[in-house]
C-alpha cells in the first residue's frame, strides 16, 4: 500500500524538503515519520505545506552554513597516523574511516563515519587525500598521512 508524505528534510534518492512524494506505507510509518524526515500528507498538513517548506528551507540553510564552516576547518587539517609497516611500505593493518572520525574528533571536528568517502581502508604509507561529504552540495578533503612507527 502506497502512502503520500511531505518531506521535512532532504532524503537521498527520494526528494528535497517540502516535496510531496508517494512511498511504501511501511517505509513511511517505520522510517520517515519516526525519524522526523516526513509527515503524512493529510489535508491539514497540505494546507500547512508553505510553513513546512519555510521551516525546511531554514533548516537546510543552517545545515549548509554548518557544512561550510566544517569544510573550512577540514581544509586545514592534516591527520597523521603511525602504523607498523613491512616491506614495500605495506601496513600491518590499515587506517579506516572510523580511525579518521576519531582523529577528527580529537581535532574538534565531528563528522559521521558514513560521510567519509573512503573506498577502501588505507593500507600503505604515504599521504592520501580523503574526501568528506558534509552536505549534498559541499565536500571537503582531509589530508591523511601514514608514517612508519
Amino acid at each position: 500500500m502506497q502512502t503520500t508524505v511531505i518531506l521535512l528534510d532532504t532524503v537521498e534518492k527520494l526528494g528535497k524538503a517540502g516535496d510531496q512524494v508517494t512511498v511504501a506505507g511501511g517505509y513511511a510509518r517505520n522510517f520517515l515519520i519516526p525519524r522526523g524526515l516526513a509527515v503524512a500528507a493529510t489535508p491539514g498538513n497540505l494546507r500547512a505545506l508553505s510553513q513546512i517548506k519555510a521551516r525546511a528551507a531554514k533548516r537546510q540553510d543552517r545545515a549548509l552554513q554548518e557544512a561550510r564552516e566544517r569544510a573550512d576547518r577540514l581544509g586545514s587539517v592534516t591527520l597523521t597516523f603511525a602504523r607498523a609497516a613491512g616491506e614495500q611500505d605495506r601496513l600491518f593493518g590499515s587506517v579506516t574511516a572510523q580511525d579518521i572520525v576519531e582523529a577528527l574528533a580529537k581535532e574538534g571536528v565531528s563528522v559521521d563515519r558514513k560521510r567519509i568517502l573512503l573506498a577502501e581502508p588505507i593500507k600503505a604509507l604515504g599521504e592520501v587525500r580523503v574526501p568528506v561529504r558534509l552536505h549534498a552540495d559541499i565536500s571537503a578533503e582531509v589530508r591523511v598521512t601514514v608514517v612508519r612507527t
